[in-house]
């Protein structure tokens, strides 16, 4: 059994018209075991999320949670090891 596995930081596009908006992103996010952290940029209308998960199922899985229009605008795959006290190095 291999000790890597894929972490994935993706960013998205959404509209995030309103206060009401953003909680119900901000909540579908939370319920999400699969993911380590969220970034919600409001101005921007842009959700980040990183954790270990497949980006296009991912997306899918928001869209259902939100009703909300989901682009992937960037995925980025960082490859993690087992000595997790050093930064992941770009491959």
């Amino acid at each position: 059994m291999s000790h890597t596995h894929q972490f994935i930081c993706m960013t998205m596009r959404m509209n995030i018209d309103c206060d009401g908006c953003y909680r119900k992103i901000r909540r579908a996010l939370l319920q999400m075991q699969e993911l380590e952290s969220h970034l919600i940029e409001r101005k921007q209308c842009r959700v980040s999320v990183c954790g270990s998960f497949v980006p296009q199922d991912m997306a899918i899985k928001i869209r259902r949670k939100t009703n909300r229009r989901v682009e992937i605008l960037e995925i980025k795959e960082v490859e993690v090891g087992h000595d997790a006290g050093t930064d992941p190095k770009p491959s």
